[in-house]
């Protein structure tokens, strides 16, 4: 079938790499895609959020199935086009409907969900503008951490950690004043909960699912996570101390019943679902729900699937994936991010990349390129590329990844040195 992938960073690039391995597959698409994806099929130039151009580049090209990578498209309702469309209702979309996006969405939606269906979570309440005072007195009641997240999106940068109460309470008057834009018009005031994040990743019909390979990803531009919040500076697959035991209680406690809320509230939904968790001391707690794969967590969670991805989104767009079965690769992955100068404030676009040799087992994935008039290839975002290696342990995967992050250059790349230095400490 002719496929289309909408999107243009590495996850796109992961999926499209996988995507372009399928006997199942006749012609890719890509929408805009990067560099790199240009590899794996045919970018084209089409926005994300121009449904109506979408849909006809759809029909002119008899394609079958579209891949709904980003989480902006989906929110604005890109599935719901589609099964509204005569011309498009028969064309499988691997993406959820709005209502279901709304997961991600709204902050308060999801929580009030988790709230509903009993999962667990941190305790929270949501205010605007209107309740800003009533926002400063909960947060007195908390202790320091302290959450806030703007309800809406915010590209990822949303969340703010603060460990001074004087400071929280500044910082929720600027969000609710705008510093987020519509994304903090409310915003979500948690408890903050202490442990080791892992990103849980399902592929679900809205009645059966698939647990995907789990992963760890690095937020923060500094080493030791510290400094800003980035969309991510390297990611490992699996996780140590994501054992059957802990994916049991994940599986029964949050999984589970968040499928069979999707169904029993009747949300179409047949894409995946990111939960982002906390392990707190052998617990499962949600952070968040995102309706998407993540970045770079997909970089390291896609070269470990060895199943045929494309029959996965199929059975998942017609409601059949009880009928499938996931094959994992038992390798460990281990995934480094590669970023422009300045990033993930001001940086510049249009360095020279040398992109070095080819390296046994290791997949170099482009998240922000584009190639320039003479053919050279050229950054194009914050994150620039980053280099995914597959080994039987942890350490080897790293020093593989590292030695290929070593062999591509441009003028002011930056990455951190320490991905997965934490997860090495719980296998002593």
């Amino acid at each position: 079938m002719n496929i289309l992938l909408l999107g243009s960073g590495g996850r796109e690039h992961a999926i499209a790499w996988k995507i372009a391995q399928s006997t199942r597959c006749t012609h890719l698409y890509i929408a805009p895609g990067n560099a790199g994806t240009a590899a794996e099929g045919e970018n084209v130039a089409l926005k994300t959020d121009d449904f109506a151009a979408v849909g006809q580049f759809v029909l002119e090209h008899h394609v079958e199935m579209v891949v709904v990578g980003p989480e902006a498209p989906l929110v604005a309702g890109i599935a719901d086009y589609f099964a509204q469309e005569p011309s498009l209702k028969n064309v499988m979309v691997v993406g959820p409907s709005r209502a279901g996006a709304m997961l991600e969405g709204s902050k308060d939606y999801a929580k009030a969900f988790m709230q509903r269906h009993n999962i667990p979570t941190a305790r929270y309440q949501t205010f605007t503008a209107a309740t800003l005072k009533e926002g400063q007195v909960f947060l007195d009641t908390l202790q320091a951490p302290y959450v806030l997240k703007a309800d809406g999106l915010a590209a990822g940068k949303g969340v703010l950690i603060e460990n001074d109460l004087a400071t929280a309470k500044a910082h929720l008057a600027e969000m609710l004043g705008g510093k987020f834009g519509d994304a903090s018009a409310s915003v979500v005031i948690e408890e903050y909960l202490s442990g080791i994040e892992l990103s849980v990743f399902v592929l679900t019909d809205g009645q059966h699912y698939l647990l995907l390979p789990s992963a760890k990803d690095y937020k923060r531009i500094g080493e030791e996570d510290t400094g800003l919040n980035t969309g991510g500076m390297g990611s490992i697959s699996p996780v140590p101390f994501a054992d059957k035991e802990f994916m049991k209680k994940v599986e029964e406690r949050i999984v589970k019943p968040t499928v069979r809320g999707l169904r029993d509230e009747k949300i179409d939904y047949h894409g995946f679902i990111f939960v982002g968790l906390m392990n707190c001391g052998g617990e499962p707690y949600v952070i968040e729900y995102n309706v998407r794969m993540g970045d770079p967590e997909t970089e390291s969670v896609f070269p470990r699937i060895k199943s045929d991805v494309v029959e996965l989104f199929e059975n998942t767009a017609r409601g059949t994936l009880d009928r499938c079965s996931l094959k994992v690769d038992p390798r460990t992955a281990a995934c480094v991010m590669m970023v422009a100068g300045g990033y993930p404030e001001a940086y510049e676009k249009g360095k020279v990349i040398s992109i070095g040799e080819e390296q046994e087992d290791v997949i170099v994935f482009h998240c922000g390129t584009k190639h320039g008039a003479d053919g050279e290839l050229l950054t194009n975002g914050g994150r620039v590329i980053c280099a995914t290696a597959l080994a039987e342990t942890l350490p080897e995967a790293l020093m593989k990844s590292y030695n290929r992050v070593h062999t591509i250059t441009w003028d002011g790349k930056y990455y951190r040195r320490d991905i997965g230095q934490d997860l090495l400490k719980l296998l002593i």
